[in-house]
């Protein structure tokens, strides 16, 4: 993801790949409907190789010619192997994608649309939440089914809820709310604070910006809003966390993870995301502790939503069979499969019931009652480019040697830089 392509370059590989394999989302199976083929299925997460290979074991009952291979690669690795892979047109059939990078692989014909094959076998997008559709579509193109999906809740420690005096959290809980339970929260003379305001996207301010009325970057992709009023509320709200010392500084939590102070007992609320249930569910200390609510409200409601995709590549020999293997993967079954594993929650809508229940001890319901106002994670062509920009350009401002609106305004202007780069 951080590695960035040459798009002149790409052009001209990929112009070749598209003319020796036909194109994309037209494209027919080379093989005969019965004859035996083998799909190769890119992943970067080993924990879910077993729901996996349950859910192809599925596929193969009706899908009996067709044997699927699953390649995992660790997700550091992952993208400049399938960055490589696609250059070289070795890519696998099959891949995960996500949301930082459908833009830029769509967008230069890597990934061979759907919206045929959905029209075709009558795929309803309504089984699957409305923004990670909009995410997996790009120039009013379909790339992706969704597989999975992860929102951002609260987390707090209910012994030291308990031992403040402090009211656990809930749906009624707005900013002020969240600032004065920090306040009560934080002990100085046991090293306890409030909560954590790290210098995060997807569990930060990807949150607070919408919720305040902002937008992290336009829907035509050409613009920054960090630099508006609304979007610059949003920010100041963690930069304000850590002036007040509700929250440990910017220092503290590059040297020690939020996560790890969380686990230890030393911060009482925490922004996470529902991909940390399964870890504070096996922590010796958070297990029987800890519990999590709906995040706190701004002017309006809201929460990131981010999720991967099945995509396939344009340049897979066997577009029909691999379009099949994806149609299942998007299926109910294959959704309750990785639902009763606990490790992601599912993208199919109603088969999340079975992830709320894998981990009782936490109230996981509310990550899937958050889809209600769920916004899509912000992305364009080279969303790596000015993110990594953004994270770098507003340490001054959560170091408190900057305001939250210089910081904001220092990474509108080099985001829309950036931005401009990309129509070029």
């Amino acid at each position: 993801m951080k590695k960035l392509w040459t798009l002149g370059c790409l052009c001209m590989v990929f112009a070749v790949l598209l003319s020796a394999c036909g194109g994309g989302g037209n494209a027919t199976s080379s093989s005969g409907s019965n004859q035996p083929v083998t799909l190769r299925y890119m992943i970067w997460d080993q924990n879910q190789v077993p729901a996996m290979n349950q859910i192809i074991t599925e596929f193969k009952k009706s899908h009996a010619n067709i044997d699927v291979k699953v390649d995992v690669t660790p997700y550091d690795q992952y993208w400049t192997k399938l960055e490589t892979a696609v250059t070289g047109g070795s890519a696998g059939d099959v891949f995960w994608m996500n949301g930082p990078n459908i833009v830029k692989y769509a967008s230069n014909d890597v990934l061979m649309p759907i919206d045929d094959q959905i029209s075709a076998d009558k795929v309803d997008l309504k089984n699957y939440p409305d923004a990670l559709v909009a995410l997996y579509t790009v120039n009013g193109k379909h790339y992706a089914l969704p597989k999975d999906f992860d929102t951002v809740g609260l987390w707090y420690n209910k012994q030291l809820f308990d031992a403040a005096g402090v009211k656990y959290p809930d749906a009624t809980w707005n900013w002020q709310t969240l600032r004065d339970a920090a306040k009560k929260l934080t002990n100085t003379s046991k090293g306890v604070w409030g909560v954590a305001a790290p210098l995060r996207d997807q569990t930060g301010f990807y949150n607070t910006i919408p919720q305040n009325g902002g937008y992290v970057i336009a829907d035509d992709k050409k613009s920054s809003g960090l630099d508006k009023p609304e979007a610059i509320g949003g920010i100041q709200f963690w930069t304000d966390l850590i002036q007040d010392k509700s929250s440990p500084t910017l220092a503290q939590m590059t040297d020690t993870t939020p996560e790890s102070m969380f686990e230890s007992g030393k911060i009482a609320m925490l922004y996470g995301g529902s991909w940390t249930a399964t870890e504070f569910a096996q922590n010796e200390y958070t297990k029987d502790k800890v519990d999590v609510a709906v995040l706190p409200q701004g002017k309006e409601r809201a929460t990131v939503i981010h999720g991967l995709g099945n995509v396939i590549s344009a340049n897979t020999k066997n577009p029909k069979e691999a379009w099949e293997f994806v149609k299942f993967l998007g299926s109910k079954e294959a959704a309750d499969i990785q639902a009763k594993t606990g490790t992601v929650i599912p993208a199919y809508t109603g088969t999340q019931d079975s992830w709320v229940k894998s981990t009782p001890n936490f109230h996981l319901q509310v990550f899937i009652d958050e889809l209600a106002y769920a916004k899509p994670y912000p992305v364009s062509k080279n969303t790596a480019a000015w993110n990594d920009a953004m994270m770098k350009l507003f340490i001054p401002a959560w170091s408190g040697q900057q305001s939250a609106e210089a910081g904001s305004k220092a990474v509108a202007q080099k985001m829309n830089q950036l931005l401009a780069d990309e129509q070029k």
